[in-house]
């Protein structure tokens, strides 16, 4: 079962994050056009740029823990 996991994230952990951002994505999109405040209090407005700048770090990091001559 791992394996076939890992197959279809082709043995990479950004082609997983990014799977799972855009699952995430989706849900939120569906979510919120029921009812937009529904997500209000899951991530507050004052959280929401820190929410960005943790992605953005934990998305680099995954990049460069696969890939080391970056």
């Amino acid at each position: 079962m791992w394996t076939r996991i890992k197959h279809f994230f082709k043995d990479s952990e950004t082609i997983f994050w990014a799977r799972l951002q855009a699952a995430a994505g989706a849900v939120a999109v569906a979510v919120t056009y029921v009812d937009p405040s529904v997500l209000q209090p899951v991530i507050p407005s004052d959280w929401f740029p820190w929410v960005l700048v943790a992605n953005g770090v934990m998305t680099e990091y995954l990049r460069r823990r696969r890939e080391p001559s970056l």
